[in-house]
């Protein structure tokens, strides 16, 4: 009979926690917990990694929401303006790119949290390079 492997156990944070959980965790509680988990962790590069990545992306999903909620306004007074078929295309393909956004942000979010938990790194891309670079130090 041979003998099972042997249980490799998770690498501990600084902060107390296994490292794929405090990843998660930097994702789970947005931008602001992935700066919390930034500024407190002291030896782990995971989850610096993890954390300043979150905080990234917080960050371009409100700019990005911003950016699209001013460009929505514009062209629902500018679509109020004309009648007919033009009015109704503008509106339809605006949606579309807003619902397209924010279901690439689900999805990439879940993705990071996956692979977080995995113990994985994972670049998002460009925010990734960034996220690479100032956990780096």
């Amino acid at each position: 009979m041979q003998n099972p492997p042997p249980v490799q156990t998770a690498a501990k944070s600084s902060t107390g926690l296994d490292e794929n959980i405090a990843a998660l965790l930097s994702y789970l509680l947005g931008g602001l917990g992935g700066l919390i988990f930034f500024l407190i962790e002291k030896s782990s590069r995971l989850v610096k990694f993890h954390a300043m990545q979150s905080l990234l992306l917080n960050i371009v999903l409100a700019v990005v929401s911003i950016a699209l909620w001013i460009i929505w306004a514009v062209a629902a007074i500018i679509t109020s303006q004309i009648s007919g078929i033009l009015s109704t295309l503008v509106s339809l393909v605006l949606g579309l790119v807003i619902l397209l956004f924010f279901v690439g942000i689900v999805v990439g979010w879940v993705f990071c949290l996956i692979k977080a938990y995995g113990s994985q790194f994972y670049k998002l891309p460009v925010i990734g390079n960034f996220a690479e670079k100032f956990s780096a130090s």
